[in-house]
């Protein structure tokens, strides 16, 4: 049985108290100890912004997956997972990158999104595949090979 106990250092884990049962009625308690969580930096899809929209996408050499999305979207936040696993899986190969309509309405404007999810391959600041609607990694996989 393990027990919580209430002195914890945030962000590195948790103190237990380790109760170990043997036999019914004897019991051994363990000292105090230190559980440490490790955190490691995962890669994640870059954050768009009608701001940093021409640096990051636009100027640059690679590649580029950007989602067009929002938080009250269904499809959306169903393909979202898949979005981040691209990020992972193409690290350093592409770019992946999310852009919150909501937030950053010129982009969507400009880009002529009126339905989303809307993905958008952009290289060399153009335009070279899209992909409108929620649909399996392999779908998004096979445009990316198609593109890099």
């Amino acid at each position: 049985m393990v027990e919580k106990s209430n002195q914890h250092k945030p962000g590195f884990g948790f103190i237990f108290d380790i109760h170990f049962y043997l036999k019914p009625g004897r019991q051994i308690t363990g000292n105090k100890f230190f559980i440490y969580k490790q955190f490691k930096q995962k890669k994640m899809a870059l954050e768009l912004t009608d701001a940093n929209f021409q640096t990051k996408v636009l100027d640059s050499d690679k590649l580029t997956l950007v989602d067009f999305w929002a938080e009250w979207c269904g499809p959306c936040r169903a393909i979202g997972p898949v979005i981040e696993e691209l990020a992972v899986q193409y690290d350093g190969k592409i770019n992946v990158g999310k852009v919150n309509v909501d937030h950053n309405p010129n982009l969507s404007v400009n880009y002529g999104i009126t339905s989303i999810p809307a993905i958008l391959f952009i290289k060399g600041g153009q335009i070279v595949d899209k992909q409108i609607g929620a649909v399996p990694k392999s779908v998004l996989d096979k445009k990316i090979l198609a593109h890099i």
